[in-house]
């Protein structure tokens, strides 16, 4: 059974978006890797104009999604052993180990939060994981949605065709991905570095890998701390 995107949302609208388009987008429409649902969650209201929120208890502003609301749009879900996602800013920050074990997974179950958020009941009961894609706030969780899904999906063997591309992206072995070029060999007076053209591919290599260090130290230094970690552990099991 192919990988199966399932989003529980207020606006079905909003998908595919960027899934529909380029590699990803055929994967789905033509080639059948994976499967991209949409369930409207006003669907399940029991108020006859639609309202899924109500005022949070305690008072203050804004309104709060209905746990009764959600669990009926849950339960229409055959969940079939994929994780339930639930997008939010003060969830575990997305992380590429993260993607890569839900892309093995059967596909994803995502909850699209709209208003001051999601009554905290039905995400306990039914073990929603909350998940960030950033330190920032959003109107809704669906451009994050977006984010989390296309993140799994282009992990999926065949939907990118290349797999050595893979393997020195950003946050493999916790470093960054090293800067890119290609023609003109000049541009506005910038050259491509020259050991990319040498043809040495050893040379080529050491570039690329002190490129993705020197950027790593300087943008990320959480993440150089967890390569040096890395790097430690395996030295350690080697001796």
């Amino acid at each position: 059974m192919s990988f199966t995107a399932t989003v529980l949302t207020m606006f079905p609208d909003a998908f595919p978006g960027p899934l529909g388009v380029s590699l990803i987008g055929t994967a789905w429409r033509e080639q059948s890797l994976w499967r991209l649902e949409t369930v409207d969650i006003r669907a399940f209201s029991k108020d006859k104009r639609g309202f899924l929120d109500d005022t949070p208890a305690g008072g203050g502003p804004g309104q709060v999604m209905r746990a009764d609301v959600i669990a009926s749009a849950l339960d229409s879900v055959e969940a079939d052993g994929r994780p339930f996602l639930y997008m939010s800013a003060r969830g575990r920050p997305l992380t590429q180990a993260r993607v890569k074990a839900w892309s093995q997974a059967p596909g994803l179950v995502v909850l699209c939060g709209r208003f001051e958020g999601v009554d905290q009941r039905v995400l306990d009961a039914r073990g929603f994981e909350e998940v960030s894609v950033g330190d920032a706030v959003l109107a809704g969780g669906e451009a994050a949605a977006l984010v989390v899904i296309e993140a799994c999906v282009r992990l999926l063997p065949g939907v990118l065709g290349e797999a050595a591309s893979l393997s020195e992206e950003s946050f493999e072995d916790h470093l960054l991905e090293q800067p890119q070029f290609t023609r003109p060999r000049t541009f506005e007076g910038r050259d491509i570095p020259d050991v990319l053209l040498s043809g040495h591919h050893a040379e080529v290599a050491r570039w690329r890998r002190a490129q993705r260090e020197q950027t790593t130290r300087e943008r990320r230094p959480d993440l150089w701390a967890a390569h040096l970690a890395n790097q430690q552990a395996k030295g350690d099991k080697a001796q």
